[in-house]
């Protein structure tokens, strides 16, 4: 028999599914605990394993009569030195140190680089950042085969370790042939996002987008300073971002990572996008079943800031304590919006609609919502793009979204304070109505005598055309 889970919570927790989680019974305990969408990470494991993972996820819908949420996490290009003739070398600090295309094994005098669009997008006095930003490299000279740098803080350097490139944007695509492979395999099985890694500028998305053709949505990683530099031209041109904090503090001064975390997320929340914030939220609950008060304050942050989408990594994916993770954070969510200056805080944002009748009647949903003190806003959506504008405006009202469009129910799983149902289409505003007190008195948002405002576009089934706004008051039998 399913249960249908209704959230007691606005802002939606993504969970990474690793080994510690991959298993149908662990999924379904991730689902009960808190998990509105899970996250696979396409750098780990293989395509086969990963179908097992869907399978488990879309049994969940049978189970519990709700649509599911899974996005596709592309690896993007990594960026890494050669080998080491003695497996690593110590670079002294204020030491010469050359990174060239010879393939040969290094030593503490020089390493081989395999990728060419460094050598082509590399400018003097730009910095290189090694195993996460342990040492840091100046570039003195350089021409098309080699790199002259100073060693300006050293360490020791192991083979294949990581490189970063923070101060240039690098002439080299955002897919690479694994990531098109596993693009095609994830839509090819039904995922709902797909996260694209190494966005520096707009036009990485645009071959992205085309080869989704539609079949997902499409997901920008914030996580090189240079898309920082063109950040509404991105958040323009994909469906939602991520601020993806780790790579961002390996190419950014840690201190500069809050603030830049918060115009991320207002500029998503401005312009209509969801936004998820991610890496190290709590990291000690790898290893530990409570985190630490400090990790708790900065999800807390992130829910105050209106984040729609807080998500766990390795606590979830490889952690000792992936259940624990989730319920924490559903905890933490549920706990800071019942502060009753939570909805203060959270449209500290300034939003401006656009002049549209669209954005006009999702700001006045929630101003009536407000005022009648209706139970809940109810969406009838063929895109999702009604469902994304109310939920813009941060209502105090859960907002229950109706679509007859499977795909379009599975992605709303990250957008903030919505609740999907997969629905008969409707075809007039009687059977609308009708539709919506049913829907709404099943789910239990809402009980006989209620109201709830009405929010959808006439003619029906057309994407784009909201322009009506209801005040429905539940019958009473």
């Amino acid at each position: 028999m399913s249960r249908r889970i209704l959230r007691s919570r606005q802002v939606r927790v993504l969970a990474t599914l690793g080994p510690a989680s991959a298993t149908p019974d662990t999924i379904g305990r991730l689902f009960e605990a808190g998990a509105d969408a899970f996250r696979l990470n396409m750098s780990h494991g293989d395509q086969a394993a990963k179908v097992d993972l869907i399978g488990a996820i879309r049994d969940l819908e049978r189970r519990f009569g709700r649509p599911t949420t899974i996005l596709a996490d592309l690896q993007g290009p990594k960026l890494r030195v050669g080998r080491f003739a003695e497996g690593l070398a110590l670079l002294e600090t204020g030491a010469i140190f050359r990174l060239d295309r010879d393939p040969a094994p290094g030593d503490a005098i020089r390493v081989h680089v395999p990728h060419r669009e460094i050598f082509e997008g590399i400018q003097i006095g730009a910095r290189l950042l090694l195993d996460d930003g342990k040492i840091m490299l100046r570039v003195l000279a350089h021409d098309a085969d080699h790199m002259v740098t100073r060693v300006e803080v050293g360490g020791a350097l192991s083979n294949n370790k990581g490189l970063n490139v923070p101060d240039v944007v690098l002439p080299m695509a955002a897919l690479t042939d694994k990531d098109r492979l596993d693009l095609a395999f994830a839509c090819d099985v039904g995922v709902d996002w797909i996260a694209l890694s190494f966005v520096q500028r707009p036009e990485d998305l645009a071959e992205a987008r085309k080869l989704i053709a539609g079949r997902a949505a499409l997901l920008a990683k914030i996580e090189k300073p240079a898309a920082i530099d063109r950040l509404e031209e991105i958040v323009e041109a994909c469906d939602a971002v991520m601020v993806a904090r780790g790579d961002l503090g390996v190419e950014l001064p840690p201190e500069s990572v809050p603030p830049l975390q918060k115009r991320i997320v207002e500029t998503a929340r401005r312009m209509g996008r969801p936004v998820v914030v991610a890496t190290q939220m709590l990291e000690s609950m790898i290893k530990s079943p409570s985190p630490t008060r400090a990790e708790v304050s900065d999800v807390a942050t992130a829910i105050y800031d209106g984040a729609d989408v807080i998500m766990l990594s390795a606590e979830s994916a490889a952690g000792d304590w992936p259940v624990e993770s989730v319920a924490m954070m559903d905890a933490i969510g549920r706990s800071v919006e019942l502060d009753p200056y939570h909805g203060d805080r959270v449209h500290f944002t300034s939003l401006r609609p656009d002049p549209t009748t669209a954005d006009a009647l999702a700001e006045a949903a929630k101003t009536i919502a407000a005022t009648v003190g209706a139970k809940a806003i109810l969406c009838f959506t063929a895109s999702g793009l009604t469902a994304r504008r109310v939920a813009r405006e941060r209502p105090g009202a859960p907002i229950l979204v109706l679509t007859p469009d499977i795909d379009v129910a599975r992605r709303l799983g990250i957008l903030w304070g919505s609740h999907a149902v997969h629905t008969l289409d409707v075809n007039s505003f009687e059977e609308m109505s009708t539709r919506a007190a049913a829907v709404a008195l099943k789910s239990g948002i809402a009980v006989a005598g209620d109201r709830v405002v009405l929010v959808a576009g006439v003619p029906f089934r057309m994407p784009g055309s909201t322009n009506m706004i209801h005040v429905l008051r539940l019958p009473v039998a």
